[in-house]
């Protein structure tokens, strides 16, 4: 098939979640389809565009419109405001223009499928992960917050709500990443059938990793310009990091990750907390550590930084929203604790039982080696794509 798509980043270098599942699944559709890539992003130079000419027949890259300041009447537009001001007519115009060429089109991520089901090009249209975390209920903590911020709060909640149910009522399929949220984006009203489950994968070795002489560090890896990262390491580094020190008082906490613009002096000054920025090779700095940490309490999807512990062979500590969508099973796969004095303890048991640690380590391969790979994720998607083509 001629395949075209409109991704809401660009994919490479591969140093977030969203760049590492649109490259591999592209990747294992250029093997046997024809791709067009119509990406948002910004001065791709030739070191970043020249390793997605390997799948890509053609790769065109448009700058990012910046949001403008609020005004008063975007508080009454039925839609979020960030996607109205966000709209780029050059994106428009590509679109419109490769449209011909192509039999069917894909959107990777909502800003995508906003230009593309604007665009309405006369080709059946996939909705690529379908981010339903925006269009959920207002959590307690929203609704304990002062009367002004509760109503913007739920007048933003309706809107991206609806919004998101025009989208995929204007898509002719849609995927998410997981069970748990395809039966939230049924809550909305797409049909069952519109959704198939594409997981999300990681890079697994052709045989497990051996056990191997560890650092003294357990790791988080995840920038913390992300709201959900910045809130897990703040709540890991406050409540759960001194209840563990006091045991190993040795013991480093490594942060992987960019930081931009925000200020981690405060938690980078905790005893044995270390924020790395930027690595090359993260997947080094995870395999040598004795644990993988993933303190989550908020976002949505399902969380690669999980799946690749997993097939590094390192064991994972982890609240349940961390292993949320996720098929694995608690003291099985991974070990859980959804409060400080039980992250504490299951954290200290990883650091304390070497057997334990890598007994979750072999069981959390074999799953992740059976269920999360991107050539098996890649051919759930290739068989949606073709449904949707051929009932376009």
């Amino acid at each position: 098939m001629r395949v075209l798509v409109v991704s809401s980043w660009f994919p490479y270098p591969l140093d977030n979640g969203s760049r590492l599942r649109i490259f591999h699944l592209l990747e294992a559709l250029g093997r046997e389809h024809d791709i067009t890539l119509l990406s948002f992003g910004r001065d791709e130079g030739g070191e970043h565009v020249d390793p997605l000419l390997a799948f890509c027949r053609e790769v065109h890259v448009v700058p990012s419109v910046e949001p403008r300041r609020l005004r008063l009447a975007g508080l009454f537009s039925t839609i979020p405001r960030y996607y109205a001001q966000t709209l780029s007519h050059e994106m428009l115009a590509l679109i419109a223009t490769h449209t011909p060429a192509h039999e069917v089109a894909m959107a990777m991520q909502i800003r995508a499928a906003v230009h593309l089901l604007h665009a309405q090009p006369a080709l059946p249209t996939l909705f690529e992960e379908v981010e339903v975390g925006a269009a959920r209920l207002p959590d307690a903590g929203a609704q304990a917050a002062p009367l002004w911020r509760r109503a913007r709060h739920q007048l933003t909640w309706w809107k991206h709500r609806r919004f998101l149910r025009r989208l995929l009522d204007r898509a002719d399929g849609a995927t998410v990443v997981s069970s748990l949220e395809r039966a939230q984006v049924e809550a909305l009203g797409c049909p069952h059938l519109k959704i198939s489950v594409v997981p999300n994968a990681v890079v697994v070795p052709g045989v497990a990793p051996m056990p191997r002489m560890r650092r003294r560090q357990i790791i988080y890896p995840g920038s913390v310009t992300f709201s959900a990262n910045l809130d897990a390491v703040s709540y890991f580094v406050r409540d759960v990091w001194p209840g563990i020190r006091r045991r190993q008082p040795d013991l480093q906490f490594v942060v992987t990750g960019r930081t931009g613009d925000v200020d981690v002096s405060g938690l980078a000054a905790a005893a044995g907390v270390r924020f790395t920025g930027h690595v090359e090779d993260v997947d080094a700095l995870i395999a040598e550590s004795l644990a993988c940490v993933v303190p989550l309490r908020s976002g949505g999807g399902t969380r690669l930084k999980v799946l690749q512990a997993m097939a590094l062979g390192t064991p994972v500590v982890s609240t349940s929203k961390g292993i949320e969508g996720l098929d694995v099973q608690p003291d099985r796969h991974v070990l859980v604790g959804d409060t400080a004095e039980v992250l504490i303890r299951r954290t200290l048991d990883i650091v304390e039982d070497p057997a334990l640690g890598e007994r979750l380590a072999a069981a959390a391969f074999a799953q992740v080696r059976t269920h999360y790979t991107w050539d098996r994720s890649a051919s759930l998607l290739a068989g949606h794509l073709e449904r949707v083509a051929a009932r376009g």
